[in-house]
């Protein structure tokens, strides 16, 4: 039996409390080396992408910015153009937001990246409705939450509409003149609906992969139909096995509803590890490492986001809050996603785990917080994400890392090899463009809704 091939992803994030900042070895956050040094270590280790997270604003406690928070990242689109410059293969996915963002301004951005890099672009879909974040934007915070899905289906359908709209043979040379000519219907578009009302003429020729990659994360019902309409890859949350293949059935399943076939979509959880000479030696380190992530601060932030309360003056060594969330205050913590459902089911069960195990706020923060996916020898790693991904808990897995940039390295130099030995991973690039690495169909060119209105038209 053929065994899949593992499809890897290197991740920087934009916002998080996970890197090592006082680490001797982490470098800058917002230096170009940084960047480029993820991404060509990813290269080496013929990983499918490189991926650059993004926030849109400073994430506060009680009006006050979060002291473990990236302040300063450079915008995305221009680090992925300048990593065009120096990679060959690997792919370039930027996370851009669908809330603030123009559909035209969009699609001319990525397709530019796109031809810039020879096919190798993609757009993780993002949507924010909170009117923290909208208070950088003209349209504030406009956007309810029930509106946001709709929103980014509609700006993706738009974005689509655009990148169809040239045919691939649509500039063709002419041989008296020596001019390039363009199809008369080149760059045709239009489309009325909710929230567009857009026509004219698209400037960018068709994607040399035929559309660049979409990649899209979505837990919720709405997110999961969104992602599984929508997009050519999911960056999921479910790293263990068991979650891992429940999302990945259900996912495939939702996919087969909307017409679209098993390897159509692709899905990568995200996954950190740490590598040591035994598992002893590994589970050490990665105590290590937690116990320097999961500062006090952290830890207080961490909870006050679902108690929505100041806990300050609770020890993170004692015993949980005694009162209940209180989710009609205003925010205490703003800019940073909302992942729990129900506040009060949530508390509810961390008590009954801390009843049970005897944990102190630190001891539950341990528990309930990110935790590495693979801990162990460089062949123990291999042999679990190896299997993770043959017993479809995923079809690949996006890896960060605690230490930036060189973290990569000790996974690119241990666990890559064995991985290539085991028939699981590439030795070498197969193709020209993101899609052909990630084994995603070429999509085919719809002219009929390029220059048509969409859906509700007039």
């Amino acid at each position: 039996m053929t065994k899949k091939q593992i499809i890897l992803a290197a991740y920087v994030g934009g916002v998080n409390e996970h890197t090592l900042w006082e680490h001797p070895e982490a470098g800058s956050q917002i230096d170009f080396s940084t960047f480029r040094h993820v991404a060509q270590t990813a290269e080496r280790g013929r990983f499918d992408y490189f991926f650059l997270a993004e926030g849109l604003a400073l994430r506060a406690r009680a009006g006050r910015i979060f002291d473990h928070d990236i302040a300063g990242r450079p915008d995305t689109l221009p680090v992925l153009a300048a990593l065009a410059a120096v990679t060959e293969h690997i792919g370039l996915v930027g996370t851009l937001n669908a809330t603030f963002n123009e559909p035209y301004e969009l699609a001319r951005q990525i397709a530019s990246l796109d031809h810039l890099s020879g096919g190798r672009a993609g757009w993780n879909v993002v949507t924010s409705f909170d009117a923290f974040t909208g208070a950088n934007f003209r349209r504030g915070g406009f956007l309810p939450h029930s509106e946001r899905y709709v929103r980014a289906e509609e700006t993706v359908a738009a974005i689509r509409r655009l990148w169809d709209s040239w045919a691939d043979d649509a500039i063709v040379a002419d041989k008296a003149s020596g001019e390039f000519l363009a199809d008369a219907a080149a760059g045709a578009f239009a489309q009325n609906s909710t929230q567009f009302d857009i026509a004219g003429r698209f400037t960018v020729p068709r994607s040399p992969q035929g559309r660049p990659v979409i990649v899209q994360a979505g837990v919720s019902p709405q997110g999961r139909d969104f992602a599984a309409s929508t997009a050519d890859a999911i960056f999921s949350p479910y790293a263990s096995l068991a979650e891992g293949k429940a999302f990945y059935a259900d996912i495939k399943e939702r996919a087969a509803r909307f017409g679209r076939g098993p390897d159509e979509i692709k899905i990568l959880p995200a996954a950190a590890f740490v590598i040591g000479d035994s598992k002893a030696d590994a589970e050490e380190k990665a105590r290590d490492i937690r116990e320097q992530q999961l500062t006090d601060k952290t830890i207080q932030v961490t909870f006050e986001q679902v108690w929505n309360r100041d806990l300050s003056a609770y020890d993170p060594d004692g015993p949980l809050p005694d009162i209940d969330p209180d989710p009609q205050a205003p925010p205490i913590i703003q800019g940073r996603a909302f992942v729990f459902q129900d506040r009060f089911e949530t508390v509810r069960k961390w008590r009954e785990l801390a009843d049970e195990r005897g944990l102190t706020l630190r001891g539950l923060a341990h528990e309930v917080s990110g935790k590495a996916a693979y801990v162990g020898t460089a062949a123990q790693i291999a042999d679990q994400l190896d299997a993770f991904v043959q017993e479809d808990g995923g079809d690949g897995v996006v890896i960060g890392s605690h230490l930036v940039p060189a973290g990569l390295d000790e996974f690119v130099d241990q666990v890559v090899p064995l991985l290539q030995e085991r028939g699981s991973l590439r030795t070498d690039y197969e193709g020209t463009t993101l899609r052909d690495n990630l084994g995603l169909p070429v999509p085919s060119r719809d002219a009929q809704l390029a220059g048509a209105t969409s859906e509700g038209a007039r």
